[in-house]
């Protein structure tokens, strides 16, 4: 009871800093929303988007989920959440930028590596992120050997590279990206160090960003 007093208690100052001190922004956002940026983060609550770019309501798309994957395009009957999210915001709202935003120490990702016990009920997050098997199976063949850790922070990032391709698997991602008017976005937050990092084909490599 005590941390939904704490949340109740925030909420209240929410409403009083913005909905007293920028009326202005909460009149547009009233009419609608335009944000130009769609951000695919993990589940994670050590990892919060919105905080870390210091965005306003209004300028971010956000979609959250384990291990911050996109599923290829598949067309059959079962549930595709992440996939109407991205819909939504690229064929309705007309987003110009996808950011997909991974992270060191992910549980998902150490869940995909190590396996998950079936006592542990993994049913649905073992499911969930075979997405990433082509990232886990490329990490094992590459570091063969290597220390658990490095394997784990080897698949954060392959895992990314997994989910830019799946999302050029949709069609209407991938005539925007080939159309110039939507680019994709590979960023890896390591929670250790505080720095943010982004993914550069040239080289192959992600690099300091902040």
């Amino acid at each position: 009871m005590q941390e939904m007093q704490k949340f109740i208690h925030g909420f209240r100052s929410f409403q009083e800093d913005y909905f007293s001190e920028d009326r202005e922004l909460f009149d547009r956002l009233k009419q609608g929303q335009r944000p130009r940026v769609v951000l695919i983060g993990c589940s994670d609550s050590r990892v919060d988007p919105s905080m870390m770019v210091r965005s306003e309501p209004g300028e971010l798309f956000i979609v959250r989920n384990v291990a911050n994957l996109v599923p290829p395009c598949e067309h059959d009957h079962s549930y595709h959440g992440v996939s109407a999210a991205l819909e939504y915001a690229v064929c309705h709202l007309e987003v110009e930028h996808i950011i997909v935003l991974g992270h060191s120490c992910c549980g998902g990702i150490r869940s995909l590596m190590e396996g998950i016990p079936s006592e542990k009920n993994g049913e649905y997050i073992s499911k969930w992120v075979s997405i990433a098997e082509r990232a886990k199976q490329q990490v094992l063949e590459t570091f063969a050997g290597a220390p658990p850790e490095q394997q784990a922070k080897a698949c954060e990032h392959a895992s990314i590279l997994v989910s830019l391709e799946n999302l050029l698997t949709f069609p209407w991602i991938r005539e925007r990206v080939e159309a110039d008017t939507l680019d994709l976005h590979g960023w890896y937050f390591d929670i250790e160090s505080g720095n943010l990092y982004s993914y550069q084909p040239a080289s192959g490599k992600f690099e300091l960003l902040v």
